[in-house]
């Protein structure tokens, strides 16, 4: 099947990838740079996460851009199969990030205005929003090679 868009080595990837590296360093950055974040486990859990991600979206864009300009599309089953699982892991540590810092962000800010200042409940908030994003795009990138992978 040659035409499943998303799949890895596309310019549909591609996007995908730099979408992907994008939110991630987006949600990093607002949530630690002059931000306090290590005093929750939820906060320290998105960074990690993040963190990983951005490498992992930076390599394989790196790869499609490869791919795009040799005019050839890896095909190879193992190859395939650990991009496959390395977006399914990945988007599944990304989404339990997001939703754990989410959820902290709620509860700090239906607590007590002591506990969050309006700055930083703010820039809370941004990143896991971005974090949502990230996730999102690393789903989409996970199901269309999962596709692609499906029909080698």
């Amino acid at each position: 099947m040659d035409g499943v868009p998303g799949s890895f080595g596309t310019a549909a990837s591609l996007s995908l990838r730099l979408g992907q590296a994008f939110f991630s360093i987006a949600s990093l950055l607002f949530m630690s740079v002059g931000v306090e974040f290590y005093g929750y486990t939820a906060f320290c859990f998105l960074v990690t996460i993040m963190g990983l991600l951005i490498p992992w979206s930076a390599t394989l864009a790196i790869v499609d851009v490869y791919s795009i300009f040799v005019s050839c599309r890896l095909r190879l089953p193992g190859v395939m199969v650990i991009v496959v699982l390395g977006d399914w892991s990945l988007s599944l540590l990304s989404l339990a990030a997001a939703c754990a810092t989410a959820g902290v962000v709620d509860l700090l800010v239906h607590i007590n205005d002591s506990y969050c200042p309006p700055k930083y409940c703010g820039r809370y908030q941004i990143s896991a929003a971005m974090a949502f994003l990230s996730w999102v795009l690393t789903a989409a990138s996970f199901l269309f090679n999962l596709w692609q992978v499906a029909s080698l």
